[in-house]
């Protein structure tokens, strides 16, 4: 087994990306090819990006790919790519979660880095044999929550890490929506239809959907994991077969006590992550649709409003900001500053020396697999009367 980007002794180009999924008609394949383009470190080389070959060598060529290039299966992909002189240094995966653990698998043999979307896999042994394969070889595997690339966030969980908050008691978060409010997937939304769809999906719906990047986003800032929760999983809509809802509350190995709220049936949100996170000493709120902003409140002062790449910011935030303070980063930005971290890492493999420190913030496959163990004790939490299961 070869590691990609091993055949070069100085990084002088782009790296060289694959992708597996994404073709005409999806939403984050789109977003993952903008966010690795922007700040110039990676360039998309291959793809195979779809599942079906005609629609596959047609996305191939609107994205202006070489035509030895564009694959009509990802395992044609990875041999072929493995065996270039110019092969893809990495790969990401951007197809329904189904496909993500056989994908994945392939290119971790074929001695290629593995970018992959959330979540890892619909079952937790598919997720952990990705872990022990990521393991043997070396290889890097980034996981997409995108969430923890954003300036503020990274602020918030150094702050959280030097003691500004105190010893931490209390975990607020939730992410909700409201585009599933109705049966979407029986108008011939192709997001919402492999969404609500077990079969690709997995067992949970919100809760796999945006519940992971919720529990993700609470264990990245407070440093801490979540040992166990009780969760009650609901359907509103009539005829979905998968969860549209969910409330939970957790408990933290160090003893801090959360809830979590997930819903696609919220009406009138359109993009609501937010996090609350208070300590012994102090208290710090985040929401994804004003991510500029963090609010820090000491307990018996006045709160503080700690701006992006602006007064309050701290060497961490402003090494995942691109634009001077005032002008507004987010959603595409927060992808990008993964992207980028990634290529830091892979670069530093090629060039023989250490990667900036800040780019090691990347979500691996362990938190991969920590994302599918949550979603299957949630399901089995509600499944058995929201009794306490641990993660």
């Amino acid at each position: 087994m070869t590691i990609a980007g091993s055949r070069d002794q100085k990084l002088n180009r782009r790296l060289r990306l694959g992708m597996v999924g994404g073709g005409r008609g999806a939403f984050i394949g789109a977003v993952h090819r903008i966010a690795a383009r922007l700040d110039d470190r990676w360039e998309l080389s291959a793809g195979a990006l779809s599942s079906d070959p005609e629609r596959a060598r047609l996305s191939g060529e609107d994205l202006l790919l070489p035509s030895d290039r564009i694959y009509g299966s990802f395992e044609e992909m990875a041999q072929r790519e493995a065996a270039r002189e110019d092969g893809i240094d990495a790969v990401a995966i951007v197809t329904p979660n189904h496909a993500h653990a056989s994908a994945a698998e392939a290119f971790l043999k074929a001695g290629i880095h593995v970018i992959c979307d959330k979540p890892l896999t619909t079952t937790r042994e598919e997720a952990e044999r990705l872990a022990e394969l990521a393991k043997e070889s070396g290889l890097i595997f980034a996981v997409t929550h995108n969430y923890t690339g954003y300036p503020l966030v990274r602020q918030a969980r150094a702050m959280v890490a030097e003691g500004a908050l105190g010893a931490i008691r209390v975990v607020q978060v939730e992410y909700a929506q409201d585009w599933l409010a109705t049966r979407l997937e029986e108008t011939g939304s192709k997001q919402a239809e492999w969404r609500t769809d077990p079969s690709r999906s997995g067992p949970a719906g919100a809760v796999g959907d945006i519940g992971t990047h919720a529990f993700n986003l609470a264990e990245f800032i407070v440093g801490d994991e979540v040992a166990s929760l009780s969760a009650e999983l609901h359907t509103f809509v009539e005829g979905r077969r998968l969860d549209d809802n969910a409330h939970m509350m957790l408990r933290f190995a160090s003893g801090a006590k959360g809830m979590l709220w997930c819903s696609q049936v919220a009406a009138g949100l359109e993009n609501g992550l937010r996090i609350r996170v208070y300590g012994a000493e102090a208290g710090l709120e985040w929401h994804q649709e004003n991510p500029n902003v963090l609010l820090f409140s000491p307990l018996g002062e006045p709160p503080r409003i700690i701006r992006r790449n602006g007064y309050g910011a701290s060497e961490v935030s402003r090494a995942a900001s691109r634009i001077p303070g005032g002008h507004p980063e987010g959603y595409l930005e927060g992808f990008a500053q993964l992207y980028t971290d990634v290529a830091e890492q892979i670069g530093a493999r090629i060039e023989g020396r250490e990667p900036n420190p800040f780019s090691l913030q990347v979500p691996t496959v362990e938190h991969g697999v920590r994302g599918v163990r949550f979603i299957e004790a949630a399901v089995r939490s509600s499944q058995e009367r929201a009794a306490w299961v641990d993660i």
